[in-house]
């Protein structure tokens, strides 16, 4: 194979082994959820339901076919767009969760954009001044948070700002938005709590990227050469360090699937992660498949677009 070619063959390598890995994880998506306790027609009909009504009900609904049927095809229904339809509210399952797609990217987004520069700028400063004061508490405050679980910190945050201070609504939903003012108070507590949490591993992980390359032979080099730190950071270390701060940045980000669901339900965030939650005290199986999948498509969209970057970003690829 050509030089030139192989970094695009790695890249389509990683593409094709994220689509294998989202198809093993929906096989295991789909039959944890066939594995939950209880019947779904009885729970749908409630006790008072006859044998003749819950049987009726499972053969309605399919849910007398063979397992791996069923899969086959709500896996061929995925790949064209048809989620399936709630067993609870008999609606399309994408028109339930389309809304609720959007107020969660909404919040990804600004905590994404409030978070990754924040940190970035602290973990490369922490970097260039390794050993100083400041390095000493940015590495405290981060081990700090980082030690605290996401709802303990969503739990201070509504102790402090909505409690003791009163400055925040301790609920995002029904909140009034009418105003830029009432829209900030709006986002505040959840986007204040996911960015604590994903930025404290965001800055460790820049840090050690950062400090790793500094170390290397070239960069030294660039110091005994008469480089100010500034210069060898920014010019010399920091664009050889870009894979692996995009890896930290995305498994930073990754965490926003998994954190989402918490914060969402203790602030009342109409978003995707809430409405799993609700999904799963139904036992409304298609919402609950369809929400996870989209929770496994974000996280695998960010790690394969990490190892993307740091296969590009590699010089020896590139040449």
């Amino acid at each position: 194979m050509p030089q030139s070619l192989q970094p695009w063959f790695l890249v389509i390598q990683r593409l094709g082994i994220a689509l294998l890995t989202l198809v093993i994880v929906s096989f295991a998506v789909f039959f944890a959820t066939e594995m939950l306790p209880g019947d779904v027609a009885e729970i749908l009909l409630g006790q008072a339901a006859t044998p003749e009504a819950v049987a009726g009900l499972r053969e309605a609904m399919g849910l007398n076919e063979p397992a791996l049927s069923r899969f086959i095809g709500w896996l061929i229904g995925l790949a064209r767009g048809d989620l399936g339809t709630s067993y609870v509210n008999n609606i399309e399952v994408v028109e339930l969760i389309s809304g609720r797609l959007v107020n969660s990217l909404k919040l990804a987004g600004v905590t994404t954009v409030v978070s990754v520069p924040i940190a970035l700028s602290l973990g490369i400063g922490a970097a260039m001044w390794r050993g100083s004061v400041f390095d000493r508490i940015v590495s405290m405050l981060t081990i700090s948070v980082i030690s605290v679980p996401e709802f303990m910190v969503a739990t201070l945050a509504v102790l402090i700002f909505a409690v003791w201070l009163g400055w925040l609504p301790a609920l995002s939903y029904g909140v009034d938005v009418s105003s830029l003012s009432a829209i900030l108070k709006a986002y505040a507590m959840p986007v204040i709590t996911l960015s604590c949490v994903i930025s404290a591993q965001m800055i460790r992980m820049t840090r050690a990227a950062v400090i790793e390359t500094i170390n290397t032979p070239y960069v030294e080099m660039a110091l005994l050469k008469g480089a100010s730190r500034k210069r060898m950071v920014l010019v010399h270390a920091l664009p050889n360090a870009l894979g692996p701060i995009a890896n930290a940045v995305a498994l930073s980000l990754s965490y926003l699937v998994g954190g989402a669901i918490i914060v969402e339900t203790i602030f009342n965030y109409p978003g995707v992660a809430k409405l799993m939650v609700d999904a799963v005290s139904t036992r409304d199986l298609p919402l609950i498949q369809s929400c996870a999948m989209i929770f496994c498509v974000s996280y695998l969209s960010l790690i394969t677009l990490a190892d993307v970057i740091a296969l590009l970003s590699n010089p020896r690829l590139r040449r």
